[in-house]
């Protein structure tokens, strides 16, 4: 039988979903934590906060995605959750700067944004699943995340440009760059027709895979989400800090700062294709060990560089090494999903990164109220090397007797 050809066209235009959520989280996490810290609150506190979004995740956006299996509407089964939820995250986004100098207001603003993002992030992300073969999914994820590369770098260069001039500038620049984006995929992305789809479970997904992946005798699933709860816990610890570390252990301005996260943005979405495409050829759990390897070495040359410039560079390598491990491994959870559980799967593997995401800031600030900014890299790397010894003990699919990847 001849294989069909990649659908590139279909892959970028899916892409803009990705594209438009990774234009507000970069703005999210850079430029909000100093507004907190201007507010008199702790690193603890602060980073508690920064996980309202993680926390709603965790229970609420698994319900979502596994509920978008089963909605059937005119428009199709995902794009009612984004109508519904894209307005109304740029909404409360664009009202964050605005009432800054309120904890009250301030607070509310960010927990609308919590909530109006996880009613559609996972609807978008379950796209993956729905329109591409399960050997063509490491491939669309490099296509997908490089367009979210492209906005994360888009968010962070830009965005600090913007804030040195008017605060309120990134947040609404910001929420209508998003809105476009989530515009594109409600207009140009063709959902599946209903009768070509796999049933939807009679019962909610969710937990029903979660034990199954607790019980199953071949624990690879199990060790697979601590892997991802691990280095989640590690990279979203250094994401939330870094402004705060190069304001105070560097001495930069917080609209710099943010800029220097571009170039670990830029080699992402340089390295998101040849990502996928490697980990089609070698295997995702192999390329994924050389991606842990790499980020840790550069976690380790970060504790000691202090020069703005090597550290621009050092972030530029780890970014390289990121893209093996973040585009390789949404595929490989979705390698245990049966059929009509892609929703939930994807909820699956969000639980694990929620969870990593409201563990990795909440402990990593308070530790830094107990010594310094500093100590974020010696708690990523940590958290990196766990992760690499739970991928060290998931089997490859094809040692289960699957389709090779």
């Amino acid at each position: 039988m001849t294989q069909r050809p990649f659908p590139w066209a279909r892959t970028f235009i899916l892409g803009f979903g990705f594209f438009g959520i990774s234009i507000i989280w970069p703005l999210f996490n850079s430029l909000i934590p100093p507004m907190l810290e201007d507010l008199g609150l702790t690193a603890a506190l602060t980073g508690f906060i920064l996980t309202w979004d993680n926390i709603i995740n965790m229970f609420f956006q698994p319900w979502v995605g596994s509920r978008s299996d089963r909605t059937h509407t005119r428009f199709g089964r995902r794009k009612p959750w984004l109508m519904l939820g894209a307005p109304l995250a740029a909404l409360f986004f664009m009202l964050v700067p605005f009432v800054r100098e309120n904890f009250v207001l301030i607070a509310l603003a960010i927990l609308g944004t919590n909530l109006a993002m996880a009613l559609f992030r996972s609807p978008t992300i379950a796209y993956l699943g729905d329109l591409f073969e399960p050997t063509e999914r490491s491939k669309a994820n490099g296509v997908i995340n490089l367009m979210g590369g492209v906005g994360g770098a888009i968010a962070l260069f830009a965005g600090g440009a913007l804030y040195k001039i008017g605060v309120p500038l990134p947040f609404i620049v910001g929420a209508g760059i998003m809105l476009i984006a989530i515009a594109i995929v409600l207009l140009l992305v063709k959902e599946p027709a209903a009768a070509a789809l796999p049933p939807a479970q009679e019962e909610p997904g969710l937990w029903a895979n979660v034990r199954q992946v607790v019980t199953d005798s071949d624990h690879s699933g199990l060790f697979l989400l601590a892997a991802i709860f691990s280095w989640f816990v590690g990279w979203n610890a250094t994401e939330a800090f870094f402004t705060l570390y190069a304001r105070n252990i560097l001495g930069l301005e917080v609209g710099t700062g943010t800029q220097m996260l571009t170039a670990f943005a830029a080699t992402l979405i340089i390295f998101s294709i040849p990502s996928g495409l490697i980990a089609t050829r070698v295997g995702r759990k192999p390329t994924i060990m050389v991606g842990l390897a790499g980020m840790i070495l550069g976690v380790l040359v970060a504790t000691q560089v202090r020069d703005p410039m090597i550290l621009l560079a050092v972030l530029a390598v780890m970014g390289a090494f990121w893209a093996l491990v973040n585009i390789n491994s949404l595929p490989m959870v979705y390698d245990l999903a049966k059929s009509g559980s892609i929703g939930a799967f994807t909820g699956l593997y969000y639980f694990a990164s929620s969870l990593a995401a409201i563990t990795g800031p909440i402990v990593a600030g308070w530790l830094i109220d107990l010594t310094s900014h500093s100590v974020i890299w010696p708690f990523t790397g940590l958290f990196l090397g766990l992760a690499i010894l739970f991928m060290s003990l998931v089997r490859p699919r094809r040692q289960l007797g699957a389709q090779a990847e």
